[in-house]
């Protein structure tokens, strides 16, 4: 009975020493081994063996975000386990003073992943801790250098020299910090009015400007548009003009062609009478038929009969070469006597 119970004891002492020498490390995890207080290795992932009680891991501090009654709190513990992953500080929000002298509460981001678990562990003594130190005080100085306006206005800059910062120094920790975030930037009460004032007037400044600019463009418009109208009515009325000079000169000509019409047919009347003296004619009778003597004489007549067309008329003023009229009209009549 005894001898069962010293196998079985052995048997269950085995099991406790197996279990406790083989180690089962995850991906993406690690642990650094110490032998006898001394560094020994780091375990890749998968299945591993130690030595028990001679072989342990190192512990090193981790930081922990937890969440409680709708606030955030950050806890610092310890661990066996080593993160090979990219991991996400959020620092709470600090007071920074910028280069005019503006106190701003700024909280950031911070990406890294420890690269080399050795350094992570033996080169400094509370990781976590370091890394919140060094980008508060960097961040302190970065955004020292800067304005407020240059601060709201900058963040890619700040992100990127917080970066280059934090990287070279981490580097020696075995640490590589992928990129900087500022998450909030928050100007103090007094700063924010006037800045919301400065935005309005702002604001403002650019509707008149482009009220300005629109009543400007529109009266530009509108003076090309009226320039353009003057300028058709100008075309239209000298259209006008033209068309009407073409009238009338087209009835001139109407009328120049119906004289000459005319005078062709006299003409060719007093052709057809004969120009041989008839009835006692002389050659001087027959000159007076001359067609533009009798045109004349007709124009004469008409003038004559307008004069004398008013019934208040009582005098008649005949002309000079009434002589001339008569007796182009006595010509006539001597030459239609003879038909």
């Amino acid at each position: 009975m005894t001898t069962l119970i010293i196998l079985a004891l052995l048997i269950i002492l085995a099991i406790i020493i197996i279990s406790a020498g083989v180690k089962v490390v995850p991906q993406s995890e690690t642990r650094v081994i110490e032998r006898l207080g001394r560094f020994h290795s780091v375990l890749s992932p998968g299945l591993n063996f130690i030595i028990p009680f001679i072989d342990r891991p190192k512990m090193i501090y981790t930081r922990k975000s937890e969440s409680s009654g709708g606030r955030n709190y950050v806890r610092t513990t310890t661990t066996k386990i080593i993160d090979l992953r990219e991991q996400v500080y959020d620092f709470p929000s600090q007071q920074v003073i910028t280069r005019d002298n503006v106190t701003t509460e700024i909280n950031a981001l911070l990406y890294f992943q420890i690269t080399d678990p050795k350094k992570a562990v033996y080169e400094i003594d509370n990781l976590p801790n370091a890394i919140e130190k060094l980008t508060q005080t960097s961040l302190r100085n970065v955004i020292g250098e800067l304005e407020l306006d240059e601060t709201l206005t900058s963040r890619d800059t700040i992100n990127t020299k917080l970066q280059a910062i934090l990287d070279d120094a981490t580097n020696k920790w075995g640490v590589k910090v992928n990129r900087v975030e500022l998450q909030d930037i928050t100007p103090p009460e007094s700063v924010r009015v006037a800045m919301e004032k400065q935005m309005q007037a702002e604001r403002n400044r650019r509707a008149e400007i482009l009220n300005a600019e629109g009543e400007k463009q529109s009266r530009i418009l509108r003076s090309e548009g009226e320039k353009a109208s003057r300028i058709n009515e100008a075309e239209a009325h000298k259209q006008s003009q033209i068309l009407k000079a073409e009238g009338e000169a087209e009835a001139i000509i109407l009328n120049a062609k119906a004289e000459a019409d005319a005078i062709r047919r006299v003409a060719e009347a007093v052709a057809d009478n004969g120009m041989i003296p008839q009835n006692g004619m002389t050659g001087s009778d027959i000159s007076k038929t001359d067609p533009a003597a009798y045109m004349l004489a007709m124009k004469y007549i008409e003038a004559l009969r307008d004069m004398t067309a008013g019934k208040d008329n009582k005098v008649i003023y005949m002309p000079y070469e009434a002589s001339s009229l008569l007796s182009s009209l006595g010509s006539i009549k001597t030459l239609f006597n003879g038909q």
